[in-house]
């Protein structure tokens, strides 16, 4: 096979036109395996697909400020997103299942860009009130069983939308003890009644019942590599470390839990093995390909896996959430020492600062006004003060 470095060759750009990215994000990779496999060209695919965005040679393709970032799209991901929460086409049925994480996806990213959500309140309660079973928890559709999965993205989005109606919508009592039903002796959680054991259940579970009794499935799971596994003696999945570490910082402060239970220095060489180059993007395993959801494009309307996908809800959400992250400096504050009113408070002891206004030493003003993003929470994934209204709520209602 022809080195694909020599099938298109670079002309280099005007010096003042190049966004200050590193050479090693700019150009094929030094050093590469000369056995040709199906991955390996898919790999090649995607390096091809990325280096023109990052390189320059794509002239004016993108409108950079004078940092060189790609201004972003913000009418126009809102309007996508508006989309996304109105009627379907035919293709959609295999989302039957999916229907919170839809209302999820498109509610998170449009409060990220500031867009008023309240017009999606009565439409939002009425569509998850008819997913709600009367055993406890929420289906992925009308009629569905109840799953850790949908029920983590019908509960977050309720607490979205905020307000006394929407979260009284939750049957608490009914949702704790199916929770309940779903717990095992060795600590873990099942992701639905006789289904599967793995982080996700844990993760999930923790999050819409708050078991302080939770104990090992998670920290069992760190693997040979560093990474976490959905259950022990399985692949590193980007997705289930950020399961395990955000059980984990529920349970205690995260400076002391996490380094009991596992071996930190392990899952950073991991995590920091995960970002590519030169795509620059970050993969969810080792060995495969560079995904939106991990990283960002910035795109005409919604984002995106790679260049050559389409956008849609689920990656115009994640990214817009990566987005955020990079734009907010996120810090845990410590509390007082642990008593028992203190029990699974941790969570909502972090706060964020804008990264172009932090005290002491400034960084660097490199986004614009009007590509800047709402925090988002690094445990519940929402914006910040949906996590304190609905926090706040229900500290204030006794019981059930």
């Amino acid at each position: 096979m022809d080195d694909p470095r020599e099938e298109e060759p670079f002309t280099e750009p005007e010096v003042s036109s190049l966004p200050p990215i590193p050479t090693l994000f700019t150009s094929w990779p030094p050093i590469r395996d000369e056995l040709v496999t199906e991955t390996s060209e898919s790999q090649d695919e995607t390096v091809r697909e990325c280096i023109p965005f990052l390189n320059g040679s794509l002239g004016s393709f993108h409108d950079h400020n004078e940092h060189g970032l790609p201004r972003l799209a913000r009418d126009k991901h809102i309007h996508f997103l508006h989309g996304t929460l109105e009627k379907m086409p035919a293709a959609f049925v295999g989302f039957d299942a999916s229907r919170p994480w839809i209302i999820y996806w498109a509610l998170t990213a449009l409060s990220l860009l500031g867009e008023d959500i309240e017009p999606y309140r009565e439409r939002v309660r009425q569509s998850l009130s008819s997913m709600q079973n009367t055993s406890g928890g929420f289906g992925g559709g009308h009629g569905q069983i109840s799953h850790c999965a949908p029920s983590y993205a019908a509960v977050l989005s309720l607490a979205l939308i905020g307000g006394s109606d929407c979260l009284e919508l939750i049957d608490r009592k009914a949702l704790w003890n199916w929770l309940g039903q779903l717990k095992q002796r060795d600590g873990g959680f099942r992701v639905c009644v006789d289904g599967e054991e793995d982080v996700r259940g844990g993760y999930c579970s923790m999050r819409e019942k708050g078991d302080s009794r939770h104990s090992s499935t998670d920290f069992r799971s760190q693997t040979f590599e560093g990474g976490i596994s959905g259950s022990p003696q399985t692949e590193a999945h980007g997705a289930y470390a950020f399961c395990a570490l955000a059980c984990l910082s529920i349970l205690g402060p995260p400076s002391q839990i996490i380094p009991r239970y596992l071996d930190v220095p392990l899952l950073m060489s991991w995590l920091s093995a995960r970002q590519y180059a030169p795509e620059g993007g970050f993969a969810g395993r080792t060995n495969k390909l560079v995904d939106g959801c991990y990283s960002h494009w910035s795109e005409h309307g919604g984002l995106r896996d790679k260049p050559s996908k389409y956008p849609d809800g689920y990656h115009t959400c994640y990214t817009l959430a990566g987005l955020s992250a990079a734009q907010h400096f996120v810090y845990y504050i410590e509390a007082v020492p642990d008593t028992e009113s203190r029990v699974l408070k941790d969570a909502f002891q972090w706060a964020s600062s804008p990264r172009w206004s932090l005290s002491g030493k400034q960084d660097p003003e490199i986004t614009e006004v009007e590509d800047r993003l709402l925090p988002i929470h690094p445990i519940y994934v929402i914006p910040w003060p949906a996590v304190k209204d609905a926090a706040s709520w229900y500290e204030n209602k006794a019981g059930f």
